[in-house]
């Protein structure tokens, strides 16, 4: 059995995952300099909550998320253009305050995970880290009320970030830039986190949450299970209010959503989803771009968020 570390406050076990279940799919040279807003600037990017699942996404073909993940550039989910730079909230990452990964040069590449084939402590996804997103990252939250902002600059890049990074930006040669979650926090403090961080859409940055729908590690089943009645009831009923535009409820979901805290015995999975649904904004329109299932309990929708015009 393969497991996770290195999340610098709580470590989560992950099962060597295989997938089963429905999938569903809708198709359709940087540097971390901050960019001058114009009235010509670009029109704001869409904000996206990625469930990245087991570590072996990075080498498994028969998971079904993995060609998802493949497509983002083919299928230009994010558009037609490459950001300027990448701002990834990852649920491997805990702290008790904000903090941001402050890299001149390329990002490490952090094997947080144990137990896994060697040819996966092989892999690299060196991509250059993203200092002036860092800073710029840090003087938005500060502005909004979320500091003191820490400035990490040793560490790297944890799976939750490098792992889908590799199959949707092969090349890795877009700034990457990581912020943390506080899981003695709230789902309705990472939305209002993420509200801080929505300048940055209009500025080329890609705000990517990676975690999981359900990540109820405890409850894992074998490869061939079916979904278990709890975590389908969780994931619809995530499903419904993203699309309903009941936010609220997401942001208060232990208390609004049925088997709440059996989806998400912990929240750091599950907040990176808050923070990508308040950058886009109170009036955003959510899309579920991916739909699929690993070992019984655990989901890979994933969403993609849009501002209305």
């Amino acid at each position: 059995m393969g497991q996770t570390q290195g999340k610098h406050k709580s470590h989560a076990k992950h099962a060597t995952l295989q997938t089963r279940g429905d999938e569903h799919e809708k198709p359709e040279a940087t540097t971390g300099r901050r960019p001058p807003t114009t009235p010509a600037a670009a029109a704001a990017m869409d904000t996206f909550f990625l469930s990245h699942g087991s570590p072996t996404l990075s080498i498994d073909e028969t998971i079904p998320a993995r060609h998802f993940f493949k497509s983002w550039l083919p299928a230009a989910i994010a558009g037609s253009e490459p950001p300027r730079a990448i701002l990834v909230v990852s649920g491997h990452w805990e702290t008790a305050t904000p903090a941001v990964n402050v890299i001149r040069g390329n990002n490490d590449t952090i094997y947080d995970f144990y137990g896994f084939p060697k040819s996966m402590y092989q892999l690299k996804y060196p991509a250059p880290g993203a200092p002036d997103l860092a800073k710029r990252t840090k003087e938005l939250l500060e502005q909004g009320g979320f500091g003191p902002v820490k400035e990490d600059r040793s560490r790297g890049l944890d799976h939750g970030a490098w792992v889908p990074l590799m199959l949707m930006y092969p090349e890795a040669d877009i700034p990457v830039c990581q912020l943390s979650v506080q899981t003695d926090r709230d789902g309705t403090y990472h939305y209002n986190l993420g509200k801080a961080l929505a300048p940055l859409r209009n500025e080329g940055v890609l705000i990517l949450g990676s975690g999981s729908a359900t990540h109820n590690l405890r409850k894992i089943g074998a490869p061939d299970a079916p979904v278990a009645q709890w975590a389908s009831e969780f994931d619809t009923w995530l499903k419904d209010s993203l699309l309903s535009g009941r936010y609220d409820d997401v942001n208060r979901f232990e208390e609004k959503a049925p088997c709440g805290r059996m989806a998400h015995p912990q929240p750091d999975h599950f907040y990176p989803l808050h923070v990508a649904l308040g950058a886009a904004g109170d009036e955003s329109k959510a899309e579920q771009i991916h739909s699929s299932w690993s070992n019984a309990t655990l989901s890979y929708a994933s969403y993609r968020f849009t501002t209305k015009s």
